[in-house]
């Protein structure tokens, strides 16, 4: 669907995949494995625009259900892979992910590998807190995993704010399974000070319309 004119999320991915569109291809996370044919199909029949148009994709962070279809997407299109430099080595298969403490954790750690596997991919771009992407901003929100961050697009005042937060059609919630919950808290102050007319998260639908004051509102109640 297309959230405002240029911006676009892909249903049915299981994690929200979103397609800037402009002169070029901006894609940022990629769902769950198997799913690119669906990305592919959007780009081709709802945009009528070619896979080669893909120059960036953009992952907010490791886990599989925004990294998934990142190596054939990259294999298909040519595109060049950006994630923060914390997260780059995950992304690439040469450190074993972290996962959060307790049995939720335990589960992630044993089930998720049998169930679900990708491909590693070679990140082309290492991000820093503060580089431009694709004419995007990069907010390094760590809690989540060590290297999330997000995405501001001053051009149309979107935040693409990964797993950091989301927004379930009634409430803000925090994001799942978090790393460490007093870094979450420190990025979501961050995010906070940026004016904002939409949040597009990884999960849940598009926080809109004064989206930063709803975020500030949220901020107040959980420091």
């Amino acid at each position: 669907m297309e959230i405002v004119p240029g911006i676009h999320q892909v249903d049915g991915v299981n994690g929200n995949c979103f397609i800037i569109v402009r002169d070029e291809l901006t894609l940022i996370d990629t769902g769950m494995p198997k799913n690119s044919a669906k990305i592919v199909n959007y780009i081709q029949d709802i945009l009528k625009r070619k896979p080669s148009d893909i120059k960036t994709i953009v992952l907010t962070h490791f886990h599989i259900d925004h990294v998934g279809d990142a190596f054939d997407l990259k294999k298909l299109s040519g595109a060049k892979v950006a994630i923060h430099k914390k997260d780059a080595d995950y992304v690439a298969g040469r450190k074993t992910p972290p996962v959060p403490s307790g049995v939720k954790g335990m589960i992630v750690k044993v089930l998720m590998p049998l169930l679900f596997r990708s491909t590693p991919v070679e990140p082309d771009i290492r991000l820093n807190d503060g580089d431009t992407i694709a004419g995007l901003t990069t907010i390094h929100t760590p809690g989540h995993t060590p290297g999330s961050i997000c995405l501001f697009d001053p051009a149309s005042k979107i935040l693409f704010a990964g797993d950091l937060l989301r927004f379930n059609g009634s409430k803000i919630e925090i994001g799942p399974l978090p790393l460490d919950t007093g870094e979450v808290q420190q990025s979501i102050n961050k995010i906070a000070a940026l004016d904002f007319d939409i949040m597009l998260s990884g999960h849940g639908i598009p926080l809109r319309p004064d989206a930063s004051v709803k975020v500030r509102e949220f901020a107040k109640r959980n420091t």
